[in-house]
């Protein structure tokens, strides 16, 4: 299954950018994970530039999105609130024919050098992606905290309990996207 993950800040590198990096390694060989990297191309939302075609920067981040059958979002939390750049990006990628973000499977976590992990920004996240029709898992959470403990000198993480977290994390994804895959048989018993 193809997914898309990408880091929700413009900052080449944070914590939320490498956790993404690590992704592809942990994550279970069902998964093709890819990383998005252009989020900075994606202007501030404005209706005005919808018409005749969306920027150029929202075209391929939303020809990125329908092409992935899931995606993991990494958001950082900036003074106990979503990033604007993470909630710049679902505002453009709820617009459109068709909508690439509806019935999306989607998971949610995040990284802060904070103690609180990133639980506010996620819950707003959560909600705003839930309006525009994506599905989020609900469960495991991952909130990743003292971030500047958990990365190398060149970025790597190196945390073992967050590694084993993180790949608990992504394989919990890759069941609950295969359950939500599965055709429904008429008929049979829940």
């Amino acid at each position: 299954m193809s997914v898309l993950a990408l880091g929700g800040s413009l900052r080449r590198n944070s914590f939320n950018h490498r956790v993404v990096q690590a992704v592809p390694t942990l994550a279970p060989k069902s998964l093709q994970i890819s990383v998005y990297d252009e989020l900075a191309s994606v202007p501030l939302f404005n209706e005005d530039l919808e018409m005749p075609r969306a920027p150029p920067g929202v075209e391929r981040l939303r020809s990125a999105v329908a092409s992935a059958e899931g995606m993991l979002i990494a958001t950082p939390e900036y003074n106990q609130s979503l990033p604007g750049v993470v909630k710049n990006m679902v505002d453009w990628l709820s617009r459109g024919e068709p909508v690439v973000i509806e019935d999306k499977p989607i998971g949610i976590l995040g990284v802060t050098p904070g103690a609180w992990g990133t639980r506010i920004a996620q819950s707003q996240l959560r909600h705003a992606l839930t309006a525009c029709g994506a599905i989020v898992m609900p469960a495991p959470q991952l909130y990743l905290r003292s971030a500047g403990e958990l990365f190398d000198a060149d970025g790597r993480l190196i945390d073992t309990r967050t590694v084993d977290s993180l790949a608990e994390f992504l394989a919990a994804f890759a069941t609950w996207v295969h359950k939500l895959r599965e055709p429904v048989i008429e008929g049979a018993k829940a």
